[in-house]
């Protein structure tokens, strides 16, 4: 098998090339955006990953994890199952994925209509994210989502926090004490945060606080240039 050549071996010493060395071969760096907020197993990325081949994900898999970039864990019985995950030098990735994301949504060629999933969506919200305006209080609100492209998948949770000094969105299990808490599919979702008007179906439920989660949207929408 022939040697993949790299930009080194064309004696370009540059930081930015050796970083496309590592993380610029199809589909590495979207296996990176699905791992930034926790492990997964094999098959829930390539769920998360339409288009992408069992054979396709674990050589992106074994070339990061060559890399540095991602590592592999096993959980002992009864769970006995591999989980892939970032190293704290992979997970640095998301401020390249964040001002990816700044810098995209001034094409006039975005995708504005595809779906997300729900880890890719809320990535999106973290990189658009600011703080509330002075004088707001500090807000939590629990959002569901349900990836909307793929029929009976189970919900993930995200709790995000909203305030003046700053906005979060982390995945993790849904405290009971919010002010808020919604319940939407990712496409519903996600066309809130592109800044068009509320479904008028059962796509997105909200339960208490209904200012908290404007509050959210407010921080969190992506500004798409008119």
């Amino acid at each position: 098998m022939a040697t993949r050549r790299t930009y080194s071996s064309y004696n370009d010493g540059c930081a930015s090339a050796h970083a496309l060395d590592l993380i610029g071969e199809r589909w590495a760096l979207i296996v990176v955006r699905e791992l930034i907020l926790g492990p997964k197993r094999f098959v829930d990325i390539q769920r998360d990953i339409p288009g992408i081949g069992p054979g396709a994900l674990s050589r992106r898999l074994q070339d990061l994890e060559d890399s540095g970039i991602v590592v592999r864990r096993s959980l002992p019985r009864p769970a006995a199952v591999t989980l892939y995950d970032l190293t704290d030098w992979g997970r640095e990735l998301e401020a390249v994925n964040a001002a990816l994301s700044r810098w995209a949504v001034r094409s006039p060629a975005l995708p504005v209509e595809a779906d997300m999933s729900p880890d890719t969506l809320v990535l999106a919200m973290r990189a658009h994210a600011r703080p509330a305006s002075a004088g707001e209080p500090t807000r939590r609100i629990a959002l569901t989502l349900t990836d909307s492209r793929i029929a009976g998948q189970e919900p993930a949770g995200y709790l995000a926090t909203v305030g003046p000094g700053g906005t979060t969105v982390s995945r993790q299990p849904l405290p009971a004490d919010v002010d808020a808490h919604v319940e939407a599919t990712t496409l519903a979702w996600k066309t809130l945060v592109l800044g068009g008007p509320p479904p008028g179906d059962a796509a997105i439920t909200v339960s208490g606080d209904a200012e908290a989660v404007r509050a959210l949207v407010a921080a969190t929408r992506l500004e798409i240039p008119g």
